[in-house]
């Protein structure tokens, strides 16, 4: 038997497919059922090919998705506004009230952390795609591996099955036999 005649013998009894009609997800796992070989852990999650620029947005959007930054951040703008307001009689005001420097302050902050955050959510979800593929990987060879495991405990307990009745069947007889000895023995 050739190595795609099993390969195509072990995707039919498993998934009653043909191997060359199985996407490739589920070719790569029959591959690795047929080569015992573990499914190993996916390269592209354990790798930081990050450069600065991505790990500096990584950076941004952990601390703006915090709540330590909303607490440090609503200090600071209400620190601005009472030392405005404070000022404001002694004519010291740097930004009186209506605090347009502020607001321009805050614009370029969301201008600027909004699209940060979201590189480093596009980048985070490429990851959770990946580890998605991987575990469905991992998943689908484990259920194809307990299916051929309850295929192999079927085939033994039909063999043992077998056995039984053969057992039974030369105790039976050795039984009529002995009880016709009996009977022979009995006439005589």
């Amino acid at each position: 038997m050739t190595p795609h005649d099993r390969l195509d013998q072990l995707s039919r009894d498993l998934l009653a497919t043909p191997y060359a009609e199985l996407k490739a997800t589920q070719k790569s796992v029959i591959d690795l059922i047929a080569d015992e070989a573990p499914t190993g852990i996916n390269e592209a999650l354990l790798a930081d090919d990050r450069g600065y620029w991505d790990r500096l947005a990584d950076k941004v959007a952990a601390i703006g998705g915090s709540w330590a930054f909303i607490g440090g951040f609503s200090l600071c703008l209400a620190l601005w506004v009472l030392l405005n307001i404070g000022l404001k009689p002694l004519h010291l005001a740097f930004d009186p009230y209506p605090f347009i420097f502020l607001n321009l302050i805050l614009s370029t902050v969301a201008a600027i952390q909004a699209p940060v955050i979201m590189m480093s959510q596009n980048r985070q979800s490429t990851k959770d795609r990946l580890n998605a593929e991987h575990d469905y990987v991992v998943n689908l060879r484990a259920e194809l591996e307990i299916m051929r495991l309850h295929d192999k405990m079927d085939a033994l307990r039909e063999t043992e099955m077998v056995e039984i009745l053969r057992c039974n069947t030369e105790a039976l007889e050795i039984l009529k036999a002995q009880v016709a000895k009996m009977a022979e023995g009995r006439e005589a």
